[in-house]
């Protein structure tokens, strides 16, 4: 099980990591320069709104709902432990790409660095390590 969990997380946060990385070498070296964004007055707070969302709010309201429906079952099936896992690492993994697009096209410093920092907890918090997957079997009693 942690093992399937740990590759859908590598699977989306691994290109995100290797963006970064192109686009700090890209900034570095002068390359490419990107021109002003169009409405990037809209843009920016879009941005950093969306990874709040995509970082805090959904995940917290999906774990809410999920055990919501499981409230009255004895126990959950490890199936539906792991498609729950998987659904929350797929909604909080695309922040880290939020906060690429902040990078690149220089959103102001603010917008940029909360980008960063939703993105820092998305990858952190939402690990699926030993931990807390055993957390989530107590909590959820997966039998």
């Amino acid at each position: 099980m942690i093992t399937e969990l740990k590759k859908t997380y590598f699977v989306f946060s691994i290109p995100a990591i290797v963006g970064f990385m192109l686009a700090y070498g890209v900034r570095a070296f002068n390359l490419i320069r990107p021109g002003r964004v169009d409405f990037i007055e809209i843009w920016a707070p879009s941005v950093f709104i969306l990874s709040i969302l995509l970082a805090m709010a959904l995940p917290v309201s999906y774990r809410t709902l999920f055990a919501y429906k499981k409230r009255d079952r004895k126990n959950v099936t490890e199936a539906e432990l792991i498609k729950f896992e998987r659904l929350m690492i797929s909604i909080t993994m695309i922040t880290p790409y939020l906060a690429l697009t902040a990078y690149v096209f220089e959103f102001p410093g603010f917008y940029t660095g909360g980008s960063f920092l939703m993105g820092f907890y998305a990858l952190y918090y939402f690990f699926p390590s030993k931990k807390r997957i055993a957390l989530d079997r107590r909590i959820f009693r997966v039998k």
